[in-house]
């Protein structure tokens, strides 16, 4: 007799676990940790650099953790601010996890750090699945990808705290329809609010510091509904004649094992990842000393979810979000 196992399951719920033991963890830091979700090219890197300047500028201590499938260059750009920032190499995996932001926070992160900025992997599906033990989960969106990404994706953008939208100066020159992208936000995430910004003009970038400014000072974020509080399920027929639901709920159950298996069969990403430190550049050591990642099998260069067997099915998932 044949035993079906999710393993997918397993390892979200061995994700919820190690999230929540990461929050009461920074929690007694008194970090707050802002999870930070777009799809590739959102200008997600800009935006975070003049986040991370304003906060020094303002003294607030500042760092980040930025991911990346294989290169190191958002964590060079990012050093550029002043602030401690360190790259992870997910070697091709398309979403961080709470492991291994757990990992840098215990072997890396400097003491007295009060905000610590998560740029996640370029992506707005898996990503959104898992949590990171973040306080404050911020879902980008740039004024060139259409103004009906929040219904597309959303348990991205349903569950995010703040929604920011960027590259705002492209507006006009992008026939961008805000008031469109609004009704389309409201549709997902009732009552979150909508932050336009643009890194080349600083527009919003005061704001949006302002905003992690008001959780660093105790202010509660805005609790996003649950996906099934809002979501309907829609029954499209399948080529092959069976229906499947356009939505699927967040598998629930017991924590899976410790080593547990990803859902494509490889070990968990945060065995196989690639710190490297970068510091601003006066007289701190150059990020190029730092070795590159060796390869690995899930490495396709890109960050397409049809390159990931994992992703082959539809991962629209409800995901717990910060307390």
């Amino acid at each position: 007799m044949c035993r079906s196992v999710d393993v997918r399951q397993a390892v979200l719920a061995k994700n919820d676990v190690l999230a929540s033991e990461l929050r009461a963890e920074l929690a007694r830091r008194r970090t707050v940790a802002v999870n930070l979700m777009s799809s590739p090219g959102s200008g997600k890197t800009a935006l975070l650099e003049g986040v991370l300047r304003t906060a020094v500028r303002r003294g607030i201590p500042a760092a980040a953790l930025t991911a990346d499938l294989a290169t190191e260059n958002d964590a060079r750009r990012l050093a550029r601010s002043g602030a401690p920032v360190r790259q992870v190499l997910t070697g091709g995996l398309c979403h961080l996890e709470a492991a291994q932001v757990r990992g840098h926070v215990d072997a890396w992160l400097p003491d007295g750090v009060r905000l610590l900025c998560i740029e996640n992997v370029g992506n707005l599906v898996c990503p959104a699945s898992y949590d990171l033990g973040e306080t404050l989960r911020i879902a980008l969106m740039s004024v060139t990808e259409g103004e009906d990404k929040p219904v597309k994706y959303p348990t991205a953008f349903g569950q995010a705290h703040l929604v920011v939208l960027t590259k705002t100066d492209l507006s006009l020159a992008a026939g961008f329809d805000e008031e469109a992208f609004r009704r389309h936000v409201a549709e997902v995430n009732p009552g979150v609010e909508v932050l336009p910004t643009s890194a080349r003009t600083g527009l919003g970038v005061d704001a949006l510091v302002d905003r992690m400014q008001s959780v660093l000072d105790g202010s509660v974020p805005h609790r996003p509904l649950l996906a099934a509080e809002h979501l309907s399920v829609h029954i499209y027929s399948h080529p092959s004649g069976h229906p499947h639901p356009s939505r699927h709920s967040r598998p629930t159950g017991n924590p899976g094992p410790s080593d547990h298996t990803h859902p494509s069969g490889h070990p968990s990403p945060s065995s196989h990842t690639h710190p490297a430190d970068h510091t601003h550049p006066s007289g701190h050591p150059d990020p190029s000393e730092h070795a590159h990642p060796s390869a690995h099998p899930h490495a396709a260069g890109n960050d397409d979810p049809s390159e990931h067997p994992h992703q082959a099915r539809p991962h629209e998932t409800s995901a717990p979000r910060p307390a």
